[in-house]
C-alpha cells in the first residue's frame, strides 16, 4: 500500500508540473521560471509537439492516468491484487522511454536542457522504480475460493 501512496504523490506532482509546461506552450501559463534559458530554448524547437499536440499535454494525460490507477487501487477491494501494479508499470516504462528519447534530444539534437522536462523525467523514472519494487517485493495472496453450497440430504 505505501509504494502506490508514492506512486500516488509522485504522479500528481508529475502531473503539476507537465500542467505548468501545458500552459505554458498553449499560451496561458505566462512566462516559464527557469533560471538557465533552456526551458524556453525547448519549448520553442521544433520537438516540443508531436502530431501537433504539445508534448507536455501528453505528460499531463499519462500523469493522469498513473494518479487515477494509484487512487483507485487503493481502495480496500484493490488493494491484494497485482493488476493495477502491473498496469503502473506498464505506463510509467511508456512514460520513461519517451521521457529518455526526449532527454536525447534536449543533449543531442536541441543542445538546451529544460530544468522542468528534466523533473519531469526524474519523477516518471522514480514511480517506474516505485512500481517495479512493488512487483517485486509484494506477495499477493491467491483469491479466496468459497466452496459450493451443498444439495440435497
Amino acid at each position: 500500500m505505501r509504494t502506490r501512496q508514492a506512486i500516488a504523490l509522485l504522479a500528481l506532482v508529475g502531473f503539476f508540473v507537465a500542467l505548468y509546461l501545458w500552459l505554458h506552450q498553449i499560451g496561458v501559463g505566462g512566462e516559464l521560471k527557469c533560471g538557465t534559458g533552456g526551458c524556453e530554448t525547448v519549448q520553442a524547437s521544433r520537438w516540443s509537439q508531436q502530431f501537433g499536440i504539445p508534448v507536455a499535454f501528453y505528460g499531463v494525460v499519462g500523469y493522469a492516468a498513473i494518479l487515477a490507477v494509484a487512487l483507485v487501487s487503493l481502495q480496500p477491494a484493490w488493494l491484494e491484487r497485482r493488476g493495477p501494479t502491473l498496469l503502473i508499470a506498464a505506463l510509467a516504462t511508456g512514460g520513461v522511454l519517451f521521457s529518455a528519447w526526449l532527454t536525447y534530444l534536449e543533449l543531442f539534437v536541441i543542445h538546451a536542457i529544460c530544468r522542468w522536462c528534466v523533473t519531469s523525467a526524474v519523477i516518471i523514472a522514480a514511480i517506474w522504480i516505485v512500481a517495479l519494487y512493488a512487483l517485486r517485493t509484494t506477495h499477493h495472496a491467491p483469491p479466496v475460493r468459497t466452496p459450493a453450497p451443498r444439495t440435497g440430504p
